[in-house]
């Protein structure tokens, strides 16, 4: 499976729980998060989508310890099934 084909389900299971998925991009800081994903009731969380297995550049860890030390929850997110338990875990259904 592809890393695209994970993040048009995230973008698809976002939306069906009636959220939002943008694509993040920030000139200048190489190494953010690919997805800022906005909830119902104001909530946030970033989202770096990988193919199966697929590692972290060191870039990208730093990026993402920057987010969570101002408080920002931040996923890496791997697998289809993975976006199912971030919907589940936010109180939505199964597929």
């Amino acid at each position: 499976m592809k890393e695209k084909e994970i993040e048009a389900y995230l973008r698809t299971r976002i939306s069906s729980f009636g959220g939002r998925a943008y694509k993040f991009i920030s000139p200048g800081n190489d190494g953010v998060p690919d997805r800022l994903v906005c909830l119902p009731g104001g909530r946030a969380v970033f989202a770096e989508l990988k193919a199966p297995g697929g590692k972290l550049r060191p870039l990208q860890s730093a990026q993402i310890r920057r987010l969570q030390d101002l408080g920002f929850p931040v996923l890496v997110i791997d697998s289809k099934a993975q976006v199912d338990e971030l919907i589940e875990s936010l109180g939505g259904e199964k597929p």
